[in-house]
Parts: C-alpha cells; structure tokens; sequence
C-alpha cells in the first residue's frame, strides 16, 4: 500500500519547468511519441518498394545487303572503292551498327551488317544511300557518279552464316569474271525464297 501511495503521489507532482503539467502528463505524451515511432519505422519497413531487377533484351539482326548504282552504271572507280568503302563504314558505325564485310564492283555494292533493334532495315539502307551520294557527288574521285538505284535487296542470316557470306563478298572480283550483276542479284533474291517479275527486274532506275 505504502509502495501504490508513493506512486500515485509520484504521478500527481508538478513538472519543475512547467508547474501546469503533471509527471504522468509528460510520461503520457513520451509513451505516445515512442509508439508513433515505432509503428512509422514499422510501416517504412513493411511499405518499402520491392527492389526492381533490370531486364535485359537479347536481339541480333545479321543482314547481306546489296544495291546497285543508278542503272547499274560504272561509276566506282577499282582504284577508289576502298575510299567509299571505308565511308560507308563511317555511316554503319555512326549508326551503331556493326560492319563484317563491304565490298562490289564498279556498278553495285555488298555488305554484311547487324543492326540494332531500334533500326529498321529500309531505315539503315536509306542513311547508307543518301549520306554516301552526297560524298560521293562532292567527291572528284567519283567524277561519273549519279546516285544509287532505288531498289535494294537485303535478307536475314544467322551468325554462323558469317564467315560464308564474307568470303563470298571478298572474293566478288572473282565471281563477277564469270557473272553479270543481274544473274548474281536474281539468283540472290531466288535464293531467299522471291519470285522475280522479269516486267520489273532492274527496271527502275
């Protein structure tokens, strides 16, 4: 009883600061501030945003391209092909794509590329044609350049293709002894599955 007496007396003194408030005032505002808290800590930790892991895209776009020069005219020079070529490179590669093989002849080009996801086949071809003719045309080492033909042609591989399709383009001065361009490029687009209406094969200009 004497312990219970003390406590009470205890609880009804005067705060020394304030008089206006009890101890068990004060106990009763600290015990509150404690468990508000704790449960904030406790729901910060409940809410907390699952951690988002990172997803990840894996594509590959492996292309053999070839176009021709406007009506398959002979206008890149042999002794400044490696000139163009290495211009095209420059386009590919500004266009982050990667570049395996270029090479042709003095009336149409070849070349073995992957793109990126974000880039449209028709897309790459068009920077390819607009970005070189302009050089080329400014370029006195392609005096007789007119611009390229409007049609392309240009079909998916696999890697494991690689290394055929780059030797095939390396060695286009040798194929090209015993082919015209038009029977390479039909048997090209025969091969891949189209059909050739002679009506309008390399008839556009």
């Amino acid at each position: 009883m004497h312990n219970n007496a003390s406590t009470v007396s205890v609880l009804k003194a005067r705060h020394p600061i304030n008089p206006t408030l009890s101890i068990s005032a004060v106990w009763g505002f600290c015990t509150h501030m404690c468990t508000s808290v704790l449960k904030a800590r406790y729901n910060h930790t409940i809410n907390r945003p699952t951690p988002r892991y990172i997803i990840m895209s894996y594509t590959t776009s492996y292309y053999h391209i070839v176009f021709r020069t406007y009506r398959s005219e002979q206008t890149i020079p042999k002794d400044h092909e490696r000139e163009l070529y290495a211009y095209l490179y420059g386009i590919a590669r500004n266009l982050q794509c990667q570049t395996y093989s270029i090479g042709g002849m003095p009336d149409h080009v070849h070349l073995f590329v992957s793109l990126p996801a974000t880039l449209p086949l028709s897309s790459f071809v068009q920077r390819m044609k607009t970005d070189s003719s302009k050089w080329m045309k400014a370029n006195p080492n392609f005096p007789h350049f007119r611009g390229w033909g409007r049609e392309y042609a240009g079909f998916s591989y696999s890697l494991r293709d690689k290394d055929m399709i780059v030797g095939y383009i390396m060695r286009q001065k040798e194929h090209h002894r015993k082919t015209t361009f038009a029977e390479e490029y039909r048997a090209f687009l025969e091969e891949n599955g189209m059909v050739v209406d002679d009506r309008y094969f390399l008839n556009v200009e």
